[in-house]
């Protein structure tokens, strides 16, 4: 398996981790937010040629989609862990913190913000990621039959990750209208993470197929500022440019 395959991957799983305060605990928590911000780090040096074609992103819709993305991440992901050091109960006990009920708001919101983004930054990639696996794995050429399974079970997740979104009320912990979870103490905690692992799937099915969407659709002149020739070549299949 490739390093960034490797990173990338661990990073979904942790962030799945980090997200179920209420089963895991304080302790565990800031744990694995510790190693989330060590693994995105270490994929940001992995992708540091990204940040050189930003410049070159002009008025191309799938590269200016993918660069929002990115820099709002690392935006979101800085004021997370600077909200987490200010309300830390255990890592960071020994510096002076600001327990306030805005502080934890502000961290919530981060959180399910980094979330959302991070979520959609591996649906911006997705193409990249399935084909590693299908090298690693040895799984070559097309199936109609692993094709169409594939398929209806990527149905089965948006559609649950829909529901779950809706009845996680996770829109609502996006605007800060309602920034604290609830845990149903007669739910199995394996619910728990199902759920929010679909929200995910749907988030990353969603922003894949966008994305394809917009490639296609900006190449036939259904999107405005459509480039020229002098706007270089065309960077929005992924060809690499992982971050």
């Amino acid at each position: 398996m490739s390093p960034k395959l490797a990173v990338d991957a661990a990073m979904l799983m942790l962030l799945l981790v980090a997200m179920a305060y209420r089963i895991t605990g304080n302790t565990l928590h800031e744990i694995a937010g510790i190693f989330l911000f060590a693994l995105v780090i270490a994929h940001n040096l992995l992708n540091r040629r990204w940040y050189g074609t930003i410049p070159k992103a002009g008025g191309h819709a799938p590269r200016i989609l993918n660069a929002a993305v990115n820099l709002l991440l690392c935006a979101t992901m800085a004021a997370l862990l600077g909200s987490a050091v200010s309300i830390s109960h255990t890592l960071f006990d020994f510096i002076p913190r600001n327990s306030s009920l805005d502080a934890r708001r502000i961290h919530v919101l981060c959180a399910y913000w980094g979330f959302v983004l991070m979520s959609m930054h591996a649906g911006m990639h997705w193409s990249t990621m399935v084909g590693a696996v299908g090298r690693i794995t040895g799984i070559k050429g097309t199936s109609r039959m692993r094709t169409t399974a594939l398929r209806a079970v990527s149905v089965l997740i948006v559609v649950y990750g829909v529901r779950a979104f809706i009845e996680r009320d996770i829109g609502s912990k996006l605007i800060l209208y309602y920034s604290f979870d609830f845990w149903s103490f007669d739910e199995p905690a394996a619910w728990y993470f199902i759920r929010y692992a679909s929200i995910m799937g749907a988030l990353i099915c969603g922003t894949h197929y966008l994305r394809k969407w917009l490639g296609p659709a900006y190449k036939k002149g259904n999107l405005p500022g459509k480039p020229g020739p002098s706007h270089g070549p065309d960077l929005s299949t992924g060809n690499g440019k992982e971050n």
